[in-house]
């Protein structure tokens, strides 16, 4: 049987244990509030939200939830990640702790603010 690649978000979710479905389904509740024009996609096989180019993306893995601001999105709060395991593009949440919905909705605000500047300069 070929495992087939979810197109929503809602399929992706619908792929893990109950417990992570509810954290995905929360981080994905933040940051539609964060940035409530954004459109849903699937890209490189997460979910992720779009304007007019990706703002951010987020996955579900065993032991945390790996958000992927891109590169300017970590620069600009990596003092903020001093609690969590981050690299140039991602920070990894861990699943057993409270997700940083505030944190979450402060970068996509700032990733959508840096997605109209580009535009506006076009």
């Amino acid at each position: 049987m070929e495992k087939t690649e979810p197109k929503t978000i809602d399929e992706y979710i619908a792929l893990f244990p109950a417990k992570t479905q509810k954290i995905l389904q929360q981080v994905r509740e933040t940051i539609h509030e964060a940035v409530p024009n954004a459109i849903e996609v699937i890209s490189y096989k997460m979910p992720a939200f779009k304007q007019n180019g990706v703002l951010v993306y987020f996955a579900a893995y065993e032991k945390h939830i790996g958000f992927y601001p891109t590169s300017s999105g970590i620069e600009a709060f990596r003092h903020e990640f001093t609690d969590y395991k981050w690299s140039k593009g991602a920070v990894q949440f861990p699943i057993n702790h409270p997700m940083p919905l505030d944190l979450i909705t402060r970068i996509t605000k700032f990733k959508a603010g840096i997605d109209l500047e580009k535009i506006t300069k076009k």
